[in-house]
């Protein structure tokens, strides 16, 4: 049985190889992180595209420019793989699969199953497992453990399995995975301090890792984390829907409130979540905690305000419209944005497109600009991003601000009388005249 020394030894050696399943926006650069670092990385995707285009030096995630993949691609320390074979010559196996919920909200766990079998194949006596995919408390011992043991090999004794929750944040070039502080919960003490080191070698400082008592310790943090979040943006959002029945503007009582130095922390109301995290993890728990005869009525409601927004936003916009006579039957809308945050290209879980849908639903005639999402599906129908410089806003009855960019010429268009209704603050202007803020 390898000793926990002796596992810190072979990583300070850079003699562990690091397996991760799943190349999306948490498993690439944690790849492309540990090959950096000196370690053999391997990457295994089913995606046959994907794993083709970083053979080549090619990356799909914005937050990994291709130079650095084609670096360690070339230097031999990043195999891209589709093939189980490769996957099990590592010391250590990342599970970075997506973990969606059903129409339902009900957690869709196939794609951790489904790599748990993959692992599974491959898992030899000594190796170190650990999942990252956010996932409600007791799925990496309840789910993942028992698919791993089916050959015989034991948890705790035979092989190492812990759960360390993913911290990336796409577009955010300040954290990465060198610099995030991370948490790891073993099913026992050699796990959870064979991943601490193995985690604390990809970073550039000691002591960034927090080790917790277990596994359902570690999911836990997970969604707390990003249930405080959900919980916090969906009180704002209220706050929005009833200052502006007041009369106030809730954009300068969040900046005068931040000024307090302790107790406060601001959030920002706009059209609601989206993305993989913050509008679905809140509904793993939930559904956790059915299984208790609990119900998480203040999470739920939460959730069931942020939803909501989409539909308050339609309905500011068409009031915007009626105040010239428009009606937003046949009206023409121009919508900035369709990712689900600045500076992605991701559109899972799109609150800008489920605005989109709304308007055009209610009658509206919707086009789209957006310099990270060139095309995209909705309402079953395939749009092209217009060309930003050669728009014309004047042709639209109303600009409708559903993600922050910088490339957004709101002040030349507002101060051209265009009028443009912003639900993120792009602007930074107070509502006027051809201006309306959310």
């Amino acid at each position: 049985m390898t000793t926990v020394a002796e596992f810190e030894a072979r990583v300070a050696d850079r003699a562990i190889s690091v397996g991760v399943v799943g190349l999306g926006y948490v498993g690439l650069p944690l790849a492309v992180g540990y090959a950096e670092a000196g370690f053999r990385a391997v990457g295994f995707d089913l995606s046959e595209r994907t794993v083709t285009g970083l053979r080549s030096g090619t990356s799909h995630i914005e937050d990994i420019e291709s130079s650095r993949i084609a670096e360690v691609v070339g230097s031999g320390r990043f195999l891209p793989s589709n093939d189980d074979a490769d996957l099990g010559t590592c010391d250590v196996v990342f599970v970075c699969v997506p973990t969606p919920y059903d129409d339902q909200k009900t957690p869709d766990l196939s794609y951790i199953r489904s790599a748990s079998e993959t692992v599974a194949s491959v898992l030899r006596p000594g190796m170190l497992v650990i999942l990252q995919s956010t996932t409600s408390p007791g799925t990496t011992t309840q789910i993942m453990q028992p698919i791993l043991e089916r050959g015989g090999l034991r948890a705790g004794s035979d092989f190492m399995l812990a759960f360390s929750p993913e911290r990336v944040d796409p577009g955010n070039t300040r954290f990465t995975v060198r610099n995030t502080p991370k948490v790891v919960g073993g099913v026992d003490e050699r796990s959870t301090q064979c991943a601490r080191a193995l985690l604390e070698a990809v970073m550039d400082e000691p002591g960034l890792v927090t080790c917790v008592s277990s596994p359902d310790a570690a999911e836990m943090t997970k969604l707390l984390e990003n249930t405080y979040r959900a919980v916090n943006i969906a009180l704002v959002n209220e706050l929005a829907v009833l200052s502006e029945k007041m009369g106030i503007d809730l954009w300068e009582v969040i900046a005068a409130a931040s000024t307090k130095p302790f107790g406060f922390q601001a959030f920002w109301p706009g059209i609601g979540p989206g993305g993989h995290c913050i509008p679905v993890d809140p509904y793993y728990l939930s559904w956790k905690a059915r299984a208790y005869d609990f119900q998480t009525k203040f999470i739920e409601l939460a959730a069931d305000t942020n939803l909501g927004m989409a539909d308050y936003v339609c309905t500011r916009v068409a009031r915007f419209l009626n105040e010239t006579g428009t009606a937003l039957r046949g009206a023409r809308v121009l919508a900035l944005g369709v990712a689900f945050k600045e500076g992605v290209s991701d559109t899972r879980n799109s609150r800008a497109v489920r605005v989109i849908e709304l308007l055009e639903a209610d009658g509206a005639e919707v086009e789209y600009t957006d310099p990270m999402v060139p095309t995209i599906s909705i309402g079953g129908r395939e749009r092209k991003s217009l060309d930003l410089a050669g728009i014309d806003p004047t042709t639209f009855d109303v600009v409708v601000v559903l993600v922050k960019h910088s490339a957004w010429p709101l002040a030349e268009w507002i101060a051209r009388g265009t009028r443009v209704f912003d639900a993120v603050n792009a602007s930074g202007l107070a509502t006027n005249g051809s201006l309306e803020r959310l």
